[in-house]
């Protein structure tokens, strides 16, 4: 079971990475209008998920990966609580509310393999 999420979160993050290059518009409007360059910081941002996530299958690199994503998750906050204090077209607010706390989740689920 171990191995099965851990392949779940790793899949996870490298189809998130890569979407950051897919469909940049739908990151780059959630980046809070205060922080610099934001066509920049989804490339960074979806560059990390994807060298983390691929990170995650190795032992030797495992744990490193993980804290990165702990790190990525708790940088990219402020997005998810900027999209929720401007709204999404199509998304109700109380999910883009149910999101904040899941970052915690994410989170925990990334702790696992420290």
């Amino acid at each position: 079971m171990y191995l099965i999420f851990l392949y779940l979160m790793s899949g996870f993050y490298i189809f998130a990475g890569v979407m950051h290059f897919i469909k940049p518009r739908m990151y780059i409007k959630i980046i809070p209008p205060y922080l610099p360059n934001p066509a920049l910081l989804n490339a960074l941002a979806g560059l990390f998920e994807i060298i983390l996530g691929f990170g995650l299958l190795f032992e030797s690199t495992r744990s490193i990966a993980a804290y990165g994503i702990i790190l990525l998750l708790v940088a990219v906050f402020p997005a998810n609580v900027y999209m929720y204090q401007k709204g999404s077209k199509g998304i109700p607010k109380w999910i883009l509310l149910l999101r904040l706390p899941m970052q915690l989740l994410l989170i925990g689920w990334a702790y696992v393999y420290t």
